[in-house]
């Protein structure tokens, strides 16, 4: 046998061996049994699928899942009788674990008053798909409310209160409409959790003027400073130019003769140029003109 068919025959030796070898680990790796490691777990009830805010618990909303026990949620519930008949103060996803901070208190009802804070009220204000910043005016955002005036000539603008939560935007039917259809649709009002002080301007600039609001970065919370823009200041109109008004003396007016003249005031005139003076310098034998101003 020459070189070349003894190579050849080691190399499909070597193939043979490594695919056998590779075929018997598969075999031995498939059917090996499966290890199973019990893992201490914990009962947790979560949301068995999307829930609203205000949303009313039933035995149909939610569900017990195992939850591993090294990992407690802090607040949640073992039992679904203890969630239920409770109304939800934020929305939830699903499979989202539920706890106590996320419901209303027990006889406290479902709907949106649970949802309020102590000291605050909830307050509707009319809106469009301008004022509503274009569909992007949520429940958990923070907005700006703004009034523009009018008053005869003059327009004014204000920042009527600032950092402002937004808990629903939409009514049921808006709700239930983009849910029936499939797609977003615009907002015709847009429910804020305000203070009682803040619920009064913003009642009395809605009689008042048109409202707008302003979306904010969650991450900004600086109250914005109340500022009034007005027509004058945002065109930058220039100062009209002065009048005056004269009227001749009493005793020399007339029932014929009199008359008003209106006299625009003009500028100041330019002040004439000053005479040139020429002056004849003699030094040295040489006669010198120069002109001095």
């Amino acid at each position: 046998m020459n070189r070349n068919k003894r190579m050849f025959t080691v190399v499909g030796i070597a193939i043979l061996a490594a695919t056998l070898a590779t075929v018997g680990v598969y075999y031995a790796v498939i059917h090996r049994p499966a290890v199973q490691v019990e893992v201490p777990s914990a009962m947790v009830v979560v949301a068995a699928k999307p829930l609203e805010l205000g949303a009313r618990l039933t035995a149909a909303e939610v569900r017990v899942i195992a939850w591993p026990a090294r990992n407690p949620i802090e607040g949640s519930f073992a039992k679904i009788e203890d969630v239920m008949d409770r109304g939800l103060v934020v929305p939830l996803a699903e499979n989202e674990p539920i706890i106590e901070g996320k419901l209303a208190p027990k006889n406290a009802g479902a709907g949106l008053p649970p949802a309020i804070k102590p000291g605050m009220r909830a307050m509707s204000v009319k809106v469009n798909e301008v004022i509503g910043v274009a569909g992007f005016v949520v429940p958990g955002t923070k907005v700006d409310v703004l009034v523009t005036i009018r008053r005869d000539r003059d327009t004014t603008s204000l920042v009527v209160c600032s950092n402002v939560q937004v808990l629903t935007a939409g009514t049921r039917y808006d709700e239930a409409e983009a849910k029936k259809q499939g797609k977003a649709i615009a907002s015709s009002v847009v429910t804020l959790m305000v203070t009682p002080s803040d619920a009064q301007s913003i009642a009395l600039a809605a009689t008042e003027g048109q409202l707008m609001l302003a979306l904010r970065n969650p991450l900004d919370t600086d109250n914005t400073r109340p500022q009034v823009t007005r027509t004058a200041e945002l065109m930058r109109d220039p100062l009209p130019p002065v009048m005056r008004v004269t009227a001749p003396a009493p005793s020399r007016v007339t029932p014929a003769t009199r008359s008003l003249r209106v006299v625009i005031a003009a500028p100041p005139p330019a002040p004439e140029p000053r005479p040139k003076r020429i002056v004849q310098v003699v030094s040295a034998g040489k006669s010198e003109t120069v002109t001095i101003q």
